[in-house]
């Protein structure tokens, strides 16, 4: 507000997608951190309330078209979206997202690199779908975006429903965080899989885990049973 980029009612809903904010955001970014290698466009569908389909995908648009300018300067090395329910509310599709950057740049040739969204036992859709060969993650890889899984976890959620049984079934010998973030780090198609630790011992035994993933055969056994339950 002091400096003159957001109206009261953007600094209201706590979103704005709007090409002056952007830029001043990024660019306070940039004079934090230098150079960045992605930059994320943060919940657009929650700028999408109210709006139509179309009217959203010209923000967005609009939104990349700024990033397309720092990235053609060398400033970032590329932008994506970092959605929570954007791809599951169909707000937008991996496809749309992908016509609107080219769209930004003004040809084939773009700087969207990455796609973002929650991918866990609790929020398991997703999984089903890349295991069928299907769905956002592998539209995002197929296009050669680098793919995150953001909470892995559930915000801890998950680690209540992470029964011994359910972690034995799992891979007997896990704890119930390094079970859990096995199992979404095992989907199809993700390539990174967002998530802390409190302790060097807790980071190292996430680690191990991750370095053995579940096969896709096995990854189906698990959310078969969690579906049966």
């Amino acid at each position: 507000m002091a400096d003159g980029v957001l109206t009261w009612e953007e600094m209201a809903s706590r979103h704005s997608l709007e090409p002056v904010f952007v830029r001043w955001q990024t660019e306070r970014s940039l004079a934090a951190l230098g150079r960045a290698d992605l930059v994320f466009v943060h919940n657009p569908e929650h700028h999408g309330n109210g709006l139509d389909r179309a009217t959203l995908h010209w923000r967005v648009r609009e939104a990349f078209t700024v990033l397309e300018e720092f990235a053609h300067a060398g400033r970032i090395g590329g932008y994506g979206v970092a959605t929570w329910t954007g791809l599951t509310s169909e707000a937008f599709t991996v496809p749309e997202l992908l016509a609107l950057a080219r769209q930004a740049a003004g040809s084939a040739e773009h700087h969207c690199t990455g796609l973002q969204m929650p991918v866990s036992l609790i929020i398991d859709d997703l999984i089903r779908q890349a295991l069928d060969g299907g769905g956002p993650l592998v539209q995002a890889k197929d296009a050669g975006l680098i793919t995150f899984g953001s909470a892995p976890l559930h915000g801890g959620e998950l680690l209540e429903a992470m029964t011994p049984e359910l972690v034995n079934f799992i891979r007997p010998g896990l704890s119930a965080a390094a079970a859990a973030l096995l199992a979404a780090g095992s989907c199809p198609g993700l390539d990174v899989v967002l998530t802390s630790a409190s302790t060097r011992e807790h980071w190292d035994d996430v680690a191990k885990a991750l370095t053995a993933p579940l096969t896709a055969e096995e990854l189906r056994r698990v959310t078969d049973e969690l579906a049966a339950e």
